[in-house]
């Protein structure tokens, strides 16, 4: 039987440093990439809320509410993710509510995504006018 040495672990450590190196690099990204992919989530919802209670108030328009989400959208994240954003209101029980809905691409490298694969709603109470 053969006894092994310290001699016939040279040259390991550059491959094993490599190999860490490289799964600690694509552990990070990933990471990375999760956080930005909630940053963009939690702020289409901070936009189609604002939007929702902006178009709901009394002396307001459901246009301005799209246009505020829109104007949000676009100075935080770029035009790209304000392409398809859509209200509605539901008056079917005694309070009238405004949903403000945002479709957009989901970040899957950086921001670049798939159209359409994130959507989120806002929503608030219509003010009636008195």
């Amino acid at each position: 039987m053969r006894r092994w040495s310290l001699v016939d672990d040279r040259g390991s450590a550059p491959v094993e440093f490599t190999l860490v190196g490289v799964l600690l690099t694509v552990v990070t990204l990933s990471v990375l990439q999760v956080a930005l992919a909630l940053h963009v989530r939690s702020t289409l919802i901070d936009a189609a809320a604002e939007g929702a209670r902006y178009a709901a108030l009394a002396d307001s328009s459901l246009e301005r509410g799209v246009e505020r989400s829109r104007e949000l959208i676009e100075t935080a994240l770029g035009p790209g993710y304000a392409r398809d954003i859509s209200v509605a209101v539901d008056d079917s029980s005694e309070i009238a509510i405004v949903t403000v809905s945002v479709r957009s691409p989901l970040p899957l490298v950086g921001l670049a995504g798939l159209d359409g694969t994130l959507e989120v709603s806002g929503r608030a109470a219509l003010e009636p006018l008195r």
